[in-house]
C-alpha cells in the first residue's frame, strides 16, 4: 500500500459534508468569550448527517453530533450498530469497531451496551453484549484479550497464551493501558467513558496496536510508548503505521484545574500551548486531549495523512455513548475492538 493511495482515500472521505446546526444543547456550557482563543471562534457540535442509505459506507443516521465536517467515521448500522474508521477497514487486513449505547440488553443506567463486568451490571447482560459486538464486528468472544486500565502507559506484547483473557478467563496482569499483538484472529478490546482510544495498524508488518490514554496517559505519551513498542517488537515503520484517535471527551466539555495542565506543560513544548489549553476567568483550563494525541502521533513519526482524528465527543453524544462526566459512575463502558483478520 503507498502513502499516495492513503491520502486519495483520505480525500475521497473528506469529499463528504455534513449540515452545520445550531443545536449545541448537549455541549457543555462554556462562555464564548474564553472558546475564541480556539482558532478566534466558538466550535459547536455538528447535528445529524443524513445520507443515502443504500450502502454501509454512507450511513449516517445513528443521531450523533459531529465537531466538524470530515467523515472521520463510518455508522455502522446493523442490529448492534458500532463506529468504524475507512482509515483503517481500508487497509482489508482488520476487523475493528468502536461501540455506542445501543443494541444491547442492559437496562438502568447501563442501558444498553455496557462492556464493563465492574460496574454493577448482570455480568450475563455484559456478557451477552459482547456476544453481541463480537457477532456485528465479526470476531470471537473467546479471541479477545481484554486490557486492565489503570491511566499508566504501560504497553503490552499480546500472545497466544493471552488468548481469552477477559472474557473466558480473569486477566493474569496488571496495569497495562496498551497492547500490539501480531497474531491474526486476537481481538484487543479497551475500555472508555471519556478518555481516549487510540488505534495503530501496520499494514506492512501486519501488526496492530491499541490504547486507552486518560489525561494521565495522554501527558505520559502512552500513543508514543504504543509505537515504540511496535517498532521494537515487529519491526514497523512509523511512517507505515495507521493511527486513529477515537471517541472521547472534546474541549469544550473537560475542564482541568492547573496540576493537570502542569503536567502537560512539562510533557509539550512550550510552542504547543496554544492549540491545547487555554486558562478561563474562574482560574479553570479547557483542555484538548484530541490535538495533544495528534502531536504524539507526529512526534512519533507517523505521518499526518496517516491519522484519522476524531470529530466525536463522548460529553456532547451522552445519549448515545456513556460519559463519566456527564454521568458519572452510574454508568455503563465503550470498548474499542481491534484485531487482524486471520487467513481464509
Amino acid at each position: 500500500m503507498t502513502q499516495d493511495k492513503f491520502v486519495q482515500a483520505r480525500r475521497k472521505r473528506e469529499a463528504y459534508r455534513g449540515t452545520l446546526t445550531d443545536d449545541n444543547a448537549d455541549c457543555a456550557d462554556l462562555d464564548k468569550s474564553n472558546a475564541q482563543v480556539i482558532n478566534g471562534q466558538f466550535l459547536r457540535c455538528v447535528g445529524k448527517r443524513t445520507a443515502d442509505r443504500s450502502g454501509r459506507g454512507n450511513q449516517m443516521s445513528l443521531d450523533i453530533r459531529y465537531k466538524n465536517h470530515d467523515q472521520v467515521f463510518r455508522e455502522v448500522e446493523k442490529e448492534t450498530p458500532f463506529l468504524e474508521y475507512p482509515l483503517l477497514s481500508d487497509t482489508g487486513i482488520v476487523r475493528h469497531g468502536f461501540s455506542t449505547r445501543l443494541g444491547g440488553v442492559s437496562e438502568g443506567c447501563f442501558s444498553s451496551m455496557n462492556l464493563s463486568f465492574g460496574r454493577g451490571d448482570e455480568e450475563e447482560a455484559v456478557r451477552e453484549n459482547f456476544r453481541r459486538m463480537a457477532s456485528a464486528i465479526q470476531v470471537r468472544c473467546e479471541d479477545m484479550v481484554f486490557s486492565r486500565q489503570t491511566h499508566t502507559t504501560n504497553v503490552r506484547v499480546v500472545t497466544e497464551e493471552d488468548r481469552g483473557m477477559g472474557f473466558l478467563r480473569p486477566t493474569e496482569f496488571q496495569d497495562v493501558d496498551g497492547m500490539v499483538t501480531n497474531i491474526p484472529g486476537i481481538c484487543l478490546v479497551t475500555f472508555f467513558a471519556d478518555c481516549v482510544p487510540l488505534f495503530f495498524v501496520d499494514p506492512v508488518k501486519k501488526a496492530i496496536g491499541l490504547s486507552h490514554s486518560g489525561w494521565r496517559g495522554t501527558a505520559g505519551k502512552i500513543g508514543k510508548a504504543t509505537v515504540e513498542l511496535m517498532e521494537r517488537q515487529f519491526g514497523s515503520d512509523p511512517a507505515d503505521i495507521l493511527a486513529a484517535i477515537g471517541p472521547s471527551i472534546c474541549q469544550e466539555c473537560y475542564e482541568v484545574s492547573s496540576d493537570v495542565i502542569e503536567k502537560f506543560q512539562e510533557s509539550f513544548a512550550e510552542d504547543d500551548w496554544e492549540q491545547l489549553f487555554f486558562q478561563k476567568e474562574n482560574g479553570k483550563y479547557q483542555l484538548n486531549l484530541w490535538k495533544a494525541n495528534e502531536i504524539i502521533f507526529a512526534e512519533a513519526g507517523i505521518l499526518r495523512e496517516h491519522m484519522a482524528v476524531t470529530n466525536v465527543c463522548t460529553h456532547c453524544n451522552s445519549r448515545i455513548l456513556y460519559s463519566h462526566r456527564a454521568a458519572g459512575n452510574q454508568r455503563g463502558s465503550l470498548a474499542g475492538f481491534l484485531a487482524l483478520k486471520e487467513t481464509e
